[in-house]
């Protein structure tokens, strides 16, 4: 079982374990559809920024076809980290207000703040200090749509099915890339060149999915363990029944709610009268929870400089390099790209982290994506870039084909793998009481990467005589990230998949450098220990009543 979740499944016949077949009811699918695709913020986002910055009349109107090579690099650089930069301030922010007004009030705030910035941006009027402050005021909203969504789906999802719930907002991040790459085809295609509205038409995508998920957040209820924290456990009782599809007086509604305060009681009394002092020690003065702050960022740093999220938002630059000729054609290779990716995080969220498990699923991921970096590293490495005029050979072509091939193979590597995985494992792995803050912490370094990536690679892409690496030393420079990604999460991560948010403290009682290939054994034998010991208990209670009678 180390590193597995289960035996293969049909995915149509879930495997619910001890979870009644009523939670799995239409009222869970709404709300997991319902903050799922808060996904998509990031991916649409991500999918239209380049072709945003490729439209003539934006860089007309801003003067980017004035400026020189490196000087356009660093303004699109820019211009693309904005968001990240915004997301930083928003996934702190989310801490604050997820644990203050809640999940739902959480949800509708960024939803405006996400509008403002939009409209900010698609109102720039050829100022350049507009356009970084609308998408520094969108990535606010942007940036905590990473916290709040993937809290509230772990915390309202039934053990059996958390992967492929939680897992629901890292596919709508490609539902995000995938719509954005082809709204940027489609524009290109049967909108006029040269007209505002090539770029504004795509642009407003962001609006209608704002404004969607600000009317659905009014037909879902608030988290049920959101609520016995803020001591409402009546209203918990109740919100956790109607998800569950069950009555408010079943054994499992009141069995989960139990586990629930149990767990924040002990929390509670850990660090009983010490307040914040009490919050930030229970974080890093806690060894197993030290541990697992560690996991989230680590798991941010490795995969953010992994290189795949570059290639997501330069793909065209990228087909570009690899012999994708023509701007329709780049941005029907990306369009592909975003399919690809999408698929790929369809499998992972239904067959794969609660089938095979996440660490497998994981280790999968982040083979495919090396494989594939290795060898855009050797191709550009051995196949020199064409002069204006020049073709490839027969044997050229072949080898950029099977490159452009590997763009997609890393593309659905990294959506099985640490896409994936980033978002669960920070969901799921913090304790109740300081779930909210470790989650917003971890997404803020998430975004501090992606901000450096994002505007470093324009810069690391440049010649080595201009102060870059070169192509192929960038994808050099991923490809070993992206080893170092693997070795480290095969001796690292413990395997998550199968158990509830109450029980996930069984995986972090060894020592820091066994947890990773041992936690989950000794996870599972300390929970038939645990049933064993209750077993013993019933039995002995049985005799003790019979010899009372006597």
């Amino acid at each position: 079982m180390a590193g597995g979740g289960g035996k293969p499944q049909n995915i149509f016949k879930l495997n619910r374990g001890d979870d009644p077949k009523e939670v799995l009811n239409w009222r869970l699918w709404f709300a997991v559809v319902s903050f799922g695709i808060m996904g998509a913020a990031r991916g649409i986002d991500e999918g239209l920024i380049s072709g945003t910055l490729a439209k003539s009349h934006f860089a007309h109107k801003l003067g980017l076809d004035k400026m020189s090579t490196t000087e356009l690099a660093n303004v699109k650089g820019n211009i693309s980290a904005m968001v990240q930069i915004g997301s930083v301030g928003g996934a702190a922010l989310a801490f604050i207000l997820c644990d203050r007004i809640g999940r739902l009030w959480a949800t509708r705030q960024l939803c405006l703040i996400w509008i403002l910035g939009i409209v900010i941006f698609l109102t720039n009027g050829g100022r350049l200090g507009q356009v970084y402050a609308g998408r520094f005021i969108a990535g606010l909203g942007i940036g905590q749509t990473t916290v709040v969504a993937p809290v509230y789906l772990s915390e309202i999802a039934p053990k059996s099915v958390r992967g492929l719930c939680t897992c629901a907002f890292s596919g709508a991040v490609y539902i995000g890339i995938m719509l954005a790459y082809f709204a940027s085809w489609g524009s290109e295609l049967h909108i006029r060149k040269g007209t505002s509205t090539q770029w504004v038409v795509p642009t407003t995508i962001h609006v209608m999915f704002a404004g969607l998920i600000l009317i659905l957040s009014f037909f879902n209820y608030e988290s049920p363990r959101y609520l016995v924290k803020i001591g409402q456990d009546d209203k918990a009782t109740a919100n956790l029944a109607r998800v569950r599809g069950l009555s408010v007086d079943d054994h499992h509604v009141i069995k989960e709610i139990s586990e629930i305060q149990q767990q924040l009681h002990e929390e509670q009394e850990a660090t009983l009268g010490q307040g914040w002092l009490g919050i930030v020690k229970e974080m890093f003065l806690m060894p197993n929870n030290f541990y697992r702050i560690y996991l989230g960022l680590f798991s941010q740093l490795l995969s953010q400089w992994s290189g795949a999220q570059s290639i997501t938002i330069y793909a065209p630059e990228f087909f570009a390099m690899l012999g994708t000729k023509g701007q329709n054609e780049k941005l029907f290779a990306t369009a592909i790209f975003g399919v690809v990716k999408f698929v790929a995080a369809i499998i992972c969220a239904l067959f794969l982290v609660d089938v095979i498990g996440r660490k497998r699923s994981l280790g999968i991921g982040i083979g495919l994506q090396a494989f594939s970096m290795c060898y855009i590293a050797a191709y550009l490495t051995a196949v020199p870039e064409l002069l204006e005029g020049q073709v490839f050979t027969h044997s050229q072509k072949s080898a950029s084909t099977a490159a452009i091939v590997m763009i997609y193979v890393s593309g659905f590597g990294w959506a099985m793998g640490w896409n994936s995985m980033q978002y669960l494992l920070n969901a799921e792995i913090y304790p109740l009481r300081i779930r909210a803050i470790s989650s917003s912490m971890v997404m803020c370094f998430h975004f501090v990467n992606q901000y450096g990536n994002s505007r470093a690679v324009p810069n690391m892409l440049l010649s080595k005589s201009a102060g870059g690496l070169g192509h192929a030393g960038t994808f050099w420079f991923f490809t070993v990230i992206t080893l170092i990604g693997g070795a480290w999460a095969w001796f690292f991560i413990p395997e998550t998949a199968g158990r509830n948010l109450e029980g996930m403290d069984r995986l972090f009682m060894l020592r820091w450098w066994q947890i990773g290939r041992f936690g989950e054994r000794d996870a599972d034998e300390r929970v038939v220990a645990e049933e064993k010991m209750e077993e013993e208990k019933v039995v002995a209670m049985g005799t003790t009543q019979q010899v009372e009678r006597v």
